[in-house]
């Protein structure tokens, strides 16, 4: 047994012992993080099909020593552990049988963009976590990563690609969804509780590693408009607060997060900081994330930073270098491993690092100080030991009755009662819109017209100006209030008959107009219908107050400092807004 191998020996000294033994085109390898698809039975892809490109997983994992996999597809449990356990045999063949780490995105939520979460694969369902923002409540959260390790473990996933520790200060930014919302003490709380939830009291062989994002603070977009997409490549702080956003992460780092993922804004304005995207500064990463928060894990960029993507339909996505766009590939690995990065996200080029030591541009000790921490996250997690899984195990634990049912239960508490009155009476007639039918019969005689209607019960989605080229039409951008035809007929809606709507909150939404005129207003964070209409007709409580602000108007938006949590002129519902639903179960 070499001691790299010997599980009594410190950490460290295993690292050091590899390292010694690895070749240089090993160590790139490690500096990789490729994205990889699996075929719904299990099998590996080794050719990109599917809307965003994905590495060739025997290629990467044989040939470029690529050990962290990032998984991007929405496979049940059985063939994707039986999919983990065969990529694990194909590492265990290699010279120094190093295993393979695999992250994925969030998989337990209602979110539909494939650049930021993965559809479920039979995960049990949970709302967003600005829904756990709603319920402010650590106890919820850390209980929700629980699930979220064990289902994650089960599969073979064992590096969580959240959670977002970014305060949601811009309205109009896309990933609000994503954050615990905008009030700072509570999203630092509930962002390390989250943490302490997926790795446990000590990161060991029962964890999933968290790597915290969007270091340090992604949520002051200029205009609202996301940095995955040139237009959206500036972050500005009109209210001076960019220490605000980044000292939200402060408990998370505390807590003992192995990683941290920067984004892909360039900060403007912002005194000692470069107008380079996050990544790439020094001062950010070298600085103030290790020098001043004393933070050594893993350092890995948000995806794409190297090389540009082309889609199916031929278009080119370019790499988001915003500040760099003008360096090669080569520059811009060297100026990312200067910043102080450790892996580079999205990417398998590893034989540009390669290249480079061979130049004499990147000294081997460099690549050896990242290697070791993607190494030394491996080792405490025990895959030397034990990197595969039990397939029967992955079948019985992913969507297990009672992760669902906490699911369920923490879609209904997590809504919030905006305006007006519930619940309404069991069995009335009912006309519904973006309801089933079928789930609404339950709980009255569903009807085809208003007209033969006692209530209405509409589901909607908060408004967006739909783009019209992937993968910019993945995201919900753009204004936050109703088109003409969409806001008249609800208000002609509401004017028939008493009608409830119910807003999937992905962001803030400008609704003045159905909050005077509906009989009730509700907010949800991704549930199922039948959980809506659980509150609705008193089944449930909607237990949670607003954990973002809804402005009243779109101009109030636009005049709203990008870094400033709420505050926009004369809001609609401030920060911590419900009107209460009543105690009443049926």
């Amino acid at each position: 047994m070499h001691p790299y191998q010997d599980p009594g020996r410190p950490p460290g000294e295993r690292v050091h012992d590899l390292l010694g033994r690895m070749t240089v085109p090993e160590k790139a390898g490690l500096l990789f993080h490729a994205p990889v698809a699996v075929t719904p039975d299990g099998g590996f892809v080794e050719a990109s099909a599917g809307p965003l490109p994905t590495a060739p997983t025997t290629e990467v994992v044989r040939h470029r020593h690529v050990r962290c996999l990032s998984l991007m597809a929405p496979v049940s449990a059985g063939p994707l552990a039986r999919w983990h356990n065969d990529v694990q045999g194909l590492a265990a063949g290699s010279r120094l049988g190093i295993p393979v780490l695999v992250s994925s995105d969030p998989r337990h939520s209602a979110n539909e963009n494939p650049l930021t979460s993965v559809p479920s694969g039979g995960c049990s369902r949970w709302p967003e976590p600005l829904g756990f923002g709603a319920l402010a409540d650590e106890a919820a959260v850390r209980a929700f990563a629980e699930v979220v390790r064990a289902e994650y473990t089960a599969v073979g996933i064992r590096l969580a690609l959240h959670p977002m520790a970014d305060l949601a200060t811009e309205p109009r930014w896309c990933r609000t969804s994503g954050t615990f919302g905008a009030n700072p003490a509570l999203v630092a709380r509930l962002a390390a509780a989250y943490v302490e939830g997926l790795q446990g009291t000590d990161l060991g062989p029962d964890s999933v590693a968290a790597m915290v994002k969007h270091w340090p603070g992604a949520g002051p977009q200029a205009g609202g408009e996301d940095a995955h997409f040139a237009s959206g490549k500036d972050q500005v702080y009109p209210d001076g607060r960019y220490e605000e956003h980044r000292a939200v992460f402060r408990p998370a780092l505390r807590a003992g997060a192995a990683a941290v993922m920067p984004y892909y804004g360039r900060p403007v304005g912002v005194p000692g900081l470069a107008e380079v995207g996050f990544a790439f500064d020094r001062e950010v990463i070298a600085g103030q994330l290790r020098r001043d928060e004393g933070f050594d894990g893993l350092v890995c960029t948000d995806f794409g930073l190297l090389t540009d993507a082309t889609l199916p339909d031929g278009s080119v996505w370019p790499a988001r270098a915003w500040g760099a766009e003008d360096l090669t590939v080569e520059e811009r690995v060297l100026r990312l491993l200067d910043a102080g990065v450790d892996q580079f996200g999205g990417e398998w080029c590893p034989d540009v690092v390669v290249g480079l030591v061979e130049a004499g541009r990147l000294p081997e000790a460099r690549l050896d100080e990242s290697a070791g921490r993607v190494l030394a996250l491996m080792v405490r997690l025990g895959l030397f030991e034990n990197p595969y899984v039990d397939e029967d195990h992955a079948v019985t634990t992913v969507g297990r009755a009672d992760f669902a049912a906490a699911g369920a239960e923490a879609q209904r508490r997590s809504m919030v009662l905006l305006a007006g009155a519930l619940p309404l009476e069991p069995g009335i007639r009912l006309y519904v819109e973006g309801i089933d039918p079928g789930v609404a019969g339950r709980y009255g005689s569903v009807v085809d017209s208003v007209a033969e209607a006692d209530a209405a019960v509409v589901r909607i989605g908060t408004p967006y100006e739909p783009r019209s080229r992937l993968p910019e039409a993945f995201f919900h951008q753009g204004r936050l209030d109703l088109p003409d035809d969409r806001r008249e007929h609800l208000l002609a809606l509401a004017d028939a008959v008493p009608t409830v709507v119910d807003v999937f909150l992905d962001r803030a939404a400008v609704v003045p107009e159905l909050a005077g005129r509906a009989a009730a207003l509700l907010a949800d964070f991704g549930a199922a219908d039948d959980a809506v209409l659980d509150v609705v007709f008193g089944h449930a409580r909607a237990e949670g107050r607003l954990p973002i602000e809804l402005p009243s108007s779109m101009t109030a938006v636009e005049a709203h400092p990008e870094d400033r949590p709420g505050g926009t002129a004369d809001p609609l519902f401030p920060i911590g807004h419900t009107a209460r639903v009543p105690e009443r179960h049926v």
